[in-house]
């Protein structure tokens, strides 16, 4: 992939942590990783479920041996592989395994967005999917540490899925294009 391919992956996907994930406030500890240039961005090449499954493992282990001060979490960006979102669910359980077998279970998880995700009982359209839609297959490495003391800080943690929903259906399909239209702000492009 040339640099130039990366970095359009990189900003397509800084776009939306900044428009959607943050700007609309849907995950309310993003804003703090991403001020602090503490999120990595991971454009993997893979083409097969196999081959993202080395690439996740790579960067868990980069995530794992990474100073949290500098690195405290990381999107693995799966650009070439993965558009069926029937096959990405299938390489997260695969992910999911991963984990576990690296040991790595309580100290990282694995969050996940997708271009076509769906939320078990809705329509593909729903626009309540498209709080875990992604610009391209994402597998979000999140530090346990990181989430829990996010979760102390915000008193309604547990409240977040449901007014995630609430602002996705105020938006509707028109609005949500229309907000990821709107341009990416320059501040806070994090680490590569």
């Amino acid at each position: 992939m040339s640099t130039a391919a990366i970095e359009a992956i990189e900003t397509a996907t800084r776009h939306w942590l900044t428009r959607a994930v943050i700007g609309l406030n849907l995950c309310p500890f993003a804003k703090a990783v991403y001020v602090k240039r503490q999120i990595r961005y991971v454009v993997s090449e893979a083409q097969t479920a196999e081959d993202v499954i080395g690439d996740l493992e790579q960067a868990l282990r980069v995530l794992a041996d990474a100073d949290p001060e500098v690195v405290d979490t990381t999107l693995v960006i799966v650009p070439n592989a993965l558009a069926d979102f029937l096959d990405y669910n299938d390489c997260l359980y695969l992910a999911e395994r991963l984990l576990k077998r690296m040991r790595l279970v309580g100290e990282l998880q694995i969050a996940s967005f997708h271009p076509d995700y769906q939320f078990e009982g809705t329509a593909p359209d729903d626009i309540e999917n498209y709080t875990n839609r992604s610009p391209y297959p994402i597998f979000h490495l999140l530090r346990e540490d990181s989430i829990e003391r996010a979760v102390a800080a915000f008193p309604d943690a547990s409240d977040i899925y449901e007014r995630n929903q609430a602002t996705m259906r105020r938006l509707g399909h028109e609005g949500w294009r229309k907000w990821m239209r709107k341009e990416m702000p320059e501040a806070g492009d994090g680490t590569s």
